[in-house]
């Protein structure tokens, strides 16, 4: 499916909403399962085993470092992919969200394991795409876009987690993820149309993210957010 899609990227061509999303799926395939392992990679490293055997520490390191670079060659595919043809060639708004918010998802993917100038470059790149001076800053996509409309809750997601986990912006990822959420579920309580399973499944992802976050705030105000949170989610589902 890729190479038949680049054959089209290359030729000039604007990919159809159909074909987008089954390049952004298959991509999407190849650095999932790598992500996960990595993260369980490091989390074995970073636990004190002081009689582990010296051989297994280096075939555990080296397995890692095997990852970590089919996770760059895919990502740089991407990243090259949106520089080169699919952001220069969007020929809608919602295209060109599309592809600023990938371009984001996969610098931040590199962000998440590089070192030194090639995180710095990850890092920047994904701010860039996801909020930057590019034309679809998160501002513009919330006036083009309802507020239960799958691009915008994904950016907003996205940014969030870009935000607390990358930039250590705890509180700024805080209050976009609950923003978002609380403008999503004030919107879903106007209108009659329930939203698609997509913007359904990112608003959850909203609320467990705001769990997850705010359970390090101590006493009862994290227990209250957490609460009103609940309840709002369980009106509306």
């Amino acid at each position: 499916m890729v190479p038949h899609l680049k054959e089209v990227i290359g030729a000039g061509g604007e990919l159809s909403v159909n074909e987008r999303s089954l390049l952004a799926t298959a991509y999407s395939s190849m650095v999932c399962t790598r992500r996960s392992s990595l993260r369980t990679i490091l989390s074995i490293e970073q636990k004190k085993q002081p009689r582990v055997n010296e051989e297994h520490i280096a075939t555990t390191r080296g397995y890692r470092k095997k990852i970590e670079n089919e996770l760059e060659i895919v990502c740089s595919d991407v990243l090259d992919l949106l520089d080169g043809s699919l952001i220069p060639n969007a020929g809608t708004v919602e295209s060109k969200v599309f592809y600023y918010k990938m371009k984001g998802d996969y610098s931040r993917y590199l962000a998440e394991f590089t070192l030194g100038e090639k995180h710095t470059a990850a890092v920047s790149s994904a701010y860039m795409a996801y909020k930057g001076t590019s034309k679809i800053a998160t501002d513009f996509v919330q006036t083009e876009f309802a507020a239960t409309h799958r691009l915008r809750l994904g950016l907003a997601l996205n940014v969030s987690v870009f935000y607390y986990e990358i930039l250590n912006l705890h509180n700024h990822a805080r209050h976009l993820a609950k923003r978002t959420f609380d403008d999503a579920i004030a919107e879903l309580s106007g209108i009659a149309k329930e939203p698609d399973d997509e913007s359904i499944t990112i608003i959850r992802m909203l609320r467990d993210n705001l769990f997850l976050w705010t359970s390090t705030d101590s006493g009862q105000r994290g227990a209250s957010t957490q609460a009103t949170l609940m309840e709002k989610l369980s009106v509306t589902y």
